[in-house]
Formats: structure tokens, C-alpha cells, sequence
């Protein structure tokens, strides 16, 4: 078994390769004066299990044709196995045709990824769980559930916590966190007029002197977070933390957060942090390297992941 990474997020990479106790592969991943991507692998990988850990964050077309084309060196110099591993796979939210005449952006990333030699995909929250079925090869979506749980339950009374998912579309993660945590359940009624852009109409459930736990797979604008905190207070809240898988947070993200009334926004690793993120006040990162680490274990040794969500 070898882990290899491009240029997207090599602190978990090399996260990950400390959990398994295995070294980083050497790999050159560079560009040339025309920004043309060039890759060299620098150790041999004929005959092995290979994993390439490459979330596909911003900028995301240039951290997509680097897994592309590191894929194509490692088939060329005939690796066993090929695994791409996405903490965060980027066009996911292009699932559907949302209207006329517009692209499945998500089932095309998912062609590229197979056809440039990908056996196995291995990826952490998918924004839709049946974008499984876009590949048609095996692919493993990691939960980071367990690990937010632990985070919960290191930092908070679970007697006075309700769990609250932002949208209706959300309601069967704020389940699954809730169940773990035997924890109520709310739910925020928003409209979105636009994309980025959302308007909260009203909060479902009871969460009068409670403390509310958002969760959510994505923060891009954080527009619609900072609103439910609002909304959320405004109906009595105690406090209003967001627990999110994958921080995008683009634009003015970062500075909207910080001067909401959020008292927390906790992301995972699977996207690396900006030096805004990592000076924020009230952002805070746990890590999913032994998760995604132990996920690679099994993938390597043939056995069982979905056993690591039981």
C-alpha cells in the first residue's frame, strides 16, 4: 500500500500516511510557465495498492485534472490498484437538472475520474448519497459523523442540546447525529430565492433555553448558517453552534461568520484551511485522518468499512 497526494490538501494527506504509520509517497506535481499541470512519480508503484488523497476544492477544475492526470501516471506505471480518495468532492452539488438545458455536472467529474483509471473511489459526505451510483466502479462515501459525535459530547451537556438541521433536505442527517446523541430534533423552514441566497420563514420543534447544533455537509457563504442563528435566538435559544463536514466558506464566508452570532462554526480537514479560517475566532477544525485512515486500512487489507459506521 502507497499514499500519494497532489497540491490540494497535503496536511491531511500526511495526516492520514501518520495514522497508517506509512511515509508519503514522493510525487511532483507542478506546473509550467503556461500553468500546463505536470506530474512525476518519484518512487515505483508497479504492483501496488495505491491511494491518491485529492479533495477537489478551489480552485477546483485545477485540483481536478491534477487527480486526473495522477491517476493516468500511476495506471501508466502500472499500479495494482488505483483508489482516489475525495475528503471533498468538488461539482457535487450538480446533481440534478435543477432546470433546462443545464449540465449533470457531477455524473461528468465521475466519467473523467473512471475513465482516466480510477478502480476504487473513496469520498467523505457526499452533498447526495446517490451520486454513489454515478460511478461505475466501487465506491466507499465515509460518514464524519463519528467524529463530530466525539466532538459533541467532549464539549457539550447532551441533556440541554437539540439538534437542528437547516433545511428540510437535511432532516435525515440531524436524525442520524441525533439518534447518536439520543438528543431532540428541530428543523428551520428557509425559502431560497437564489443560489447563495436564503430567507428563514421558521423553526420547527422546541428550542427554548436550548443549545443548537446545526449540521450540515457544506458552509460555502455561510449566508444561510448566520440566518438560522438569528432566527434561532430570536426564538429563545441558549446558543447556536454549526457542526459542517466541508468548510468551504468562499467570498466573505470567513468575515461573516466571525461577526455573526454564531458561538461556533466546527469543520473537519477534508478541505485545507485558509490562514482566515485558521485566525478565526469562532472556527475551530477536528480531523478526519484516522477516520479516512482506517477507511484506506480496510480498503488495503479487504475488509469491511461500512462496519466503521455500526
Amino acid at each position: 500500500m502507497k499514499v500519494f497526494a497532489g497540491n490540494s490538501n497535503r496536511q491531511l494527506a500526511e495526516a492520514i500516511c501518520t495514522y497508517l504509520n506509512v511515509p508519503l509517497g514522493r510525487a511532483s506535481v507542478r506546473r509550467f510557465a503556461d500553468q500546463e499541470i505536470f506530474v512525476e512519480i518519484q518512487e515505483n508503484v508497479r504492483g501496488e495498492d495505491v491511494f491518491l488523497v485529492q479533495p477537489t476544492a478551489f480552485p477546483a477544475n485545477d485540483h481536478l485534472m491534477e487527480l486526473l492526470i495522477m491517476i493516468d501516471a500511476m495506471r501508466r506505471s502500472s499500479a495494482r490498484r488505483i483508489t482516489a480518495v475525495l475528503p471533498y468532492f468538488g461539482y457535487a452539488r450538480q446533481d440534478r437538472r435543477a432546470s433546462g438545458r443545464t449540465p449533470i455536472s457531477a455524473k461528468l467529474v465521475a466519467n473523467l475520474i473512471t475513465e482516466a483509471g480510477a478502480d476504487r473511489v473513496m469520498t467523505l459526505d457526499l452533498h447526495a448519497g446517490q451520486i454513489q451510483g454515478f460511478f461505475d466502479i466501487p465506491t466507499d462515501n465515509l460518514f464524519a459523523l463519528p467524529v463530530l459525535t466525539r466532538d459533541i459530547k467532549s464539549h457539550y451537556d447532551l441533556s440541554n442540546v437539540v439538534v437542528v438541521s437547516p433545511d428540510v433536505g437535511g432532516v435525515v442527517r440531524a436524525r442520524a447525529l441525533g439518534k447518536r446523541l439520543d438528543c431532540l430534533l428541530a428543523i428551520v423552514d428557509k425559502r431560497r430565492d437564489r443560489p447563495g441566497e436564503s430567507e428563514v420563514m421558521n423553526i420547527i420543534g422546541d428550542i427554548a433555553g436550548k443549545d443548537c447544533l446545526l449540521i450540515d455537509d457544506i458552509v460555502d457563504s455561510g449566508g444561510t448558517l448566520c440566518n438560522a442563528a438569528d432566527a434561532m435566538l430570536a426564538k429563545g435559544a441558549a446558543s447556536v453552534t454549526a457542526y459542517i463536514t466541508h468548510g468551504v466558506l468562499s467570498g466573505g464566508a470567513v468575515t461573516r461568520v466571525t461577526s455573526s452570532k454564531l458561538r461556533e462554526l466546527v469543520i473537519t480537514d477534508s478541505i485545507q484551511p485558509t490562514t482566515a479560517v485558521l485566525s478565526a475566532h469562532n472556527i475551530r477544525i477536528v480531523t478526519t485522518a484516522p477516520l479516512i485512515g482506517e477507511a484506506i486500512s480496510r480498503t488495503a487489507q479487504e475488509e469491511s468499512v461500512s462496519s466503521l459506521f455500526d
